[in-house]
């Protein structure tokens, strides 16, 4: 008897599991992109014929350089405003190869396009004009 309440409780949380709506990520967390398109061109753009670990050293350097570059990301992305990472998530994205480093930059033009056009450093870029 014991054996068969346990399979109805396993059967209902597994029914619970299935029927829930999937969790969709939100503009607070950092998409988790598919890099190896982009670092198989790469990889195959780099390499030299009989060169020592050929493409798929240098893919497997891509995809290395491509994760720490996510990591950075994580730590940063709470600084962006999210309308610059949904614009910016949207462009990494786009024709089908994904990219952290594209990502990061995007965000990091867009902030430091704000800082340039800030009052605060407009009137600081002014007063060192007049000077």
């Amino acid at each position: 008897m014991r054996v068969l309440s346990l399979s109805i409780a396993a059967g209902l949380a597994f029914t619970v599991v299935t029927l829930s709506p999937p969790s969709r990520a939100t503009a607070d967390d950092v998409p988790v992109l598919d890099v190896k398109p982009v670092c198989r061109g790469i990889a195959d753009q780099s390499a030299e014929p009989g060169e020592r670990g050929g493409p798929d050293l240098a893919f497997d350097q891509c995809v290395q350089s491509e994760q720490q570059v996510r990591q950075d990301l994580i730590k940063e992305w709470p600084t962006f405003s999210a309308d610059d990472r949904g614009h910016c998530v949207r462009e990494a994205t786009m024709g089908g190869e994904a990219s952290y480093t594209d990502l990061i930059t995007c965000l990091e033009m867009a902030r430091d396009v704000k800082e340039l056009n800030s009052p605060a450093k407009s009137s600081t870029n002014k007063s060192k004009r007049n000077k």
